[in-house]
């Protein structure tokens, strides 16, 4: 990995960001189609210069990370969707301006409004990851010494693996008070329908099933968060987490 244009890259990415959040405001603000047609432009050629730059770090990363090189296909993912709903924007304004643009373009501005969100907290919580897997690469080669000894001391793999552990618990927290304000009746639903595998027989129950039943996708964010907080159990079985209600346990 070469780690002088890696760190480039990555300021680089993180300054165009900056400059795209500065610029979002302004679709609020701007009621002239003209003026909103140039800041949406503006917004898209951000866009494209941060996917040029995402992928040429993930090109870097990928390799050598394999915790990077997931992070890094979200962020692009993430990307692809922002540039996608910034295009549909364009087309629009690009239009004559009549009854059923105008309708059409308030609906575009909304989902991309709402997709804002949780994309502005994807990427910069993505960067950070990357910045933290930079160092913790850039260390481990120091530390590695020469091209026959390339381990690090099995003091510092530990507390390394307890670092990432506690971040990983700190995400998850994170993720479950995120859907917790933003959707409670999720996690009502989530909740219930594990109760309900329960009632049918199954003790202990997959994430999808509860997904499946309660119709709330991603469930397996609000069982790790209902674990964490002591409402319901988690083992492993065959490789796969399974959840249990703390109401239904037997100890």
């Amino acid at each position: 990995m070469r780690t002088e244009r890696v760190r480039e890259i990555l300021k680089r990415i993180e300054a165009l960001h900056r400059e795209s959040e500065s610029k979002f405001p302004l679709l609020y603000e701007d009621e002239d189609p003209e003026g909103l047609y140039r800041t949406v432009k503006s917004l898209h050629s951000l866009s494209v210069d941060k996917m040029d730059l995402i992928s040429e770090l993930y090109r870097e990363m990928a390799p050598i990370s394999g915790e990077a090189e997931a992070v890094l296909r979200e962020v692009q993912k993430s990307e692809h969707q922002m540039k996608f709903r910034l295009e549909e924007l364009l087309g629009i304004l690009s239009k004559p301006d009549n009854y059923s643009e105008r309708t059409r373009l308030k609906a575009s501005l909304d989902r991309l409004v709402h997709f804002h969100r949780i994309y502005d907290y994807t990427m910069r919580k993505a960067l950070q990851e990357i910045g933290k897997e930079v160092e913790s690469i850039e260390f481990l080669e120091r530390v590695g010494g020469s091209e026959n000894q390339k381990k690090a001391p099995m003091g510092i793999v530990e507390k390394l693996k307890k670092i990432d552990e506690m971040e990983k618990t700190l995400e998850k927290s994170l993720t479950f008070m995120r859907r917790l304000y933003l959707h409670p009746g999720d996690v009502y639903r989530v909740e219930e329908a594990l109760i309900r595998w329960h009632t049918m027989g199954l003790l202990w129950v997959e994430a999808r099933n509860v997904e499946k039943l309660s119709g709330v996708r991603n469930a397996g964010e609000i069982l790790e968060g209902l674990t964490l907080i002591g409402v319901v159990e988690r083992k492993e079985r065959g490789g796969e987490s399974v959840y249990r209600h703390r109401s239904f346990s037997s100890g």
